[in-house]
């Protein structure tokens, strides 16, 4: 994938988020970066100096000599860079209005704006990074809890790259083999080729297996665990909700029917990321804008990939309540027995078997961490290793994770079906592309230009 850099336009972006702070950095790329960025700054003459070295001067407007910022300047040549580029990265003070001044006069100077993503793109063109490691940029940027954080850093790391390499080289070696006992059949036989087939598809896909069994993971890690909390009025919602977020992001009162809307907040849960979603109580209602709050709640229902039901110790169990039991059994769900500090009235009995069930009070904060052990709990579990940090995280590479698995299959399939060897290599080379395309080496350039779209402008 590796191709000339002087076949690319200089680009220039600003790195930092916009607004207030210490500093902004500008950023360049390109074979004339180095030149461009000397045509607006007063100090030391850049394409002198030593690569990798830090510039102290100013930025000045050439049109009017006019000092616009004083800033250090990081020259970087090709290829010891980030894009294997040359790099000039420009620190100057922050603000929206200096930093913008700095980035026209770049633009003014011959640069062109770079677009989404394109110092990430420039990167995986120039075969410093694959895919993998070009998504984990963003997982890095984007992560919630300290454990995304160490996914993404292992993915950068190149661990996900290097499994999936030598997976396609497994196959990679049995095609040469399969072509061999084609062009050659004097020199092998068809049982041997067969057997040796049969033994690498099925190492390789038990192998995507073990991989696929981390995409719920993954992309819990990378979205956040869809979490709604249920129950009908004046059960504790919001209180349980304000307390994860040790914030009061809810109103709480005792009337009935106070959270009319679905509330949606993230936090993290002994490393879990959680998108918990604050739902109105769930009741038979005249009242018009509760109704459409009960509504937007039973669809959080269905949508979520874990439910804290919420029920009133103190209470006897009601008709709402044994409702919404029932519309949660088929959910990975935890029921929140609330207002234990109150006498207790509410006996479950049989009415929620095989869950998980948690006796809380939001007012004295008693239960909490049991239930977020609970919560972590239900994350970790079916993995065997659920501290890994090898992992699928996206719905890209799961996809073609399934489908290399569905042409593995098919070649087991076809060779006990006896099929030719010939058209059982057609399986297997589908296999050995939906690999490489996971990591970019058979990936479409319409696919690579859809990626880096999505990320940030000056990454």
């Amino acid at each position: 994938m590796a191709q000339n850099v002087t076949e690319y336009d200089t680009i220039a972006a600003i790195s930092t988020p916009p607004g207030e702070g210490a500093i902004s950095i500008v950023r360049l790329s390109g074979d004339q970066a180095v030149a461009i960025a000397q045509a607006v700054f007063k100090g030391r003459d850049l394409q002198r100096v030593a690569s990798h070295t830090i510039n102290y001067g100013h930025i000045v407007d050439p049109t009017r000599d006019e000092v616009v910022d004083e800033v250090m300047v990081s020259v970087m040549r090709a290829p010891k860079t980030y894009t294997r580029e040359d790099l000039v990265e420009i620190n100057c003070h922050g603000g929206i209005v200096s930093t913008n001044r700095v980035l026209q006069l770049l633009l003014g100077a011959g640069a062109r704006l770079a677009e989404p993503g394109e110092f990430t793109k420039r990167a995986f063109l120039n075969g410093r990074i694959d895919l993998t490691e070009a998504e984990s940029v963003m997982d890095l940027i984007r992560a919630k809890t300290d454990r995304a954080m160490q996914v993404a850093v292992s993915q950068l790391d190149g661990n996900l790259h290097t499994l999936i390499t030598n997976l396609r080289q497994e196959i990679l070696e049995v095609l040469a083999q399969v072509e061999v006992n084609i062009d050659y059949p004097e020199y092998d036989t068809d049982e041997m080729t067969t057997q040796l087939l049969r033994e690498k598809a099925a190492l390789v896909s038990t192998r995507v297996d073990e991989l696929l069994q981390t995409a719920s993971q993954g992309q819990v890690l990378r979205e956040g665990l869809a979490t709604a909390i249920v129950g009908r009025p004046n059960v504790g919602k919001s209180s349980l909700l304000n307390h994860m977020l040790h914030a009061d992001k809810a109103i709480v009162t005792d009337v009935a029917g106070t959270t009319r809307d679905v509330l949606e907040e993230y936090v993290n849960v002994r490393g879990v990321p959680l998108k918990l979603i604050d739902t109105a109580g769930i009741r038979d209602t005249d009242d018009k804008v509760e109704k459409i709050g009960v509504a937007r709640s039973r669809q959080a229902i269905v949508q979520a990939d874990l439910i804290l039901l919420v029920l009133d110790a103190s209470a006897p169990l009601t008709a709402e309540d044994q409702a919404l039991i029932d519309a949660t059994a088929d959910k990975q769900r935890i029921v929140v027995l609330n207002k234990q500090d109150l006498p207790v009235r509410l006996e479950l009995n049989e009415a929620v078997p095989g869950n998980t069930v948690v006796r809380t009070s939001i007012t004295t904060g008693a239960g909490v961490e049991a239930l977020d052990t609970m919560i972590a709990d239900v994350f970790n579990g079916g993995i065997e290793n659920s501290q890994s940090t090898l992992m699928v995280t996206n719905a890209r590479q799961i996809g073609l994770l399934r489908q290399a698995k569905a042409s593995l299959q098919s070649v087991l399939a076809g060779i006990d079906a006896g099929m030719p060897i010939d058209l059982v290599q057609i399986d297997m080379t589908a296999a050995w592309d939906k690999l490489g395309e996971i990591t970019g080496d058979a990936a479409p350039d319409e696919l690579i230009t859809q990626l880096f779209s999505q990320f940030c402008l000056g990454k």
